[in-house]
């Protein structure tokens, strides 16, 4: 009779071993998958914003640009910065239009506080934009303190 015991047991022991093989080969399994996933999430983010740092960059060209069209409001100058403006936009750039919106900090940088409905942006300083939907700049405002009188 005690050889049987020790039989079932044995056997016993064995089958709790095995489920716990399979367990932690089951988490082993998820856990790779999931490094999968977001080493494919991290390569796909690299790609997309591969060129933020020369975007940066060409949106303070960009700025004097605009700058430059503005003061000379010259129909040579005005194509060249709707052309370049294309360019970035082809490139996934978007403005974010924040001009008489309410202030929103994710956005936008006030960089100070003028007469106007509290809140509001007043007037736009510098442009934000959006990089494929990311938030890449953003934008230097005026904001509305109230009124003063």
């Amino acid at each position: 009779m005690r050889k049987k015991d020790d039989v079932k047991i044995k056997i016993e022991e064995l089958e709790k071993q095995k489920a716990e093989a399979t367990e932690k080969y089951l988490r082993c399994l998820a856990d790779y998958q999931n490094l999968e996933k977001r080493v494919k999430a991290e390569r796909e983010d690299f790609v997309r914003f591969a060129n933020k740092e020369l975007i940066l960059k060409l949106l303070d060209v960009l700025d004097t640009f605009e700058k430059v069209e503005a003061h000379l409001k010259d129909e040579g100058s005005s194509l060249a910065v709707k052309q370049f403006q294309d360019v970035l936009r082809t490139e996934g750039l978007e403005k974010i239009e924040i001009f008489g919106k309410q202030f929103n900090p994710e956005e936008a940088e006030c960089v100070e506080t003028v007469e106007g409905e509290t809140g509001k942006i007043i007037e736009e300083i510098k442009a934000g934009y959006r990089l494929k939907g990311k938030i890449i700049r953003t934008a230097r405002v005026k904001v509305g303190a109230g009124n003063s009188k």
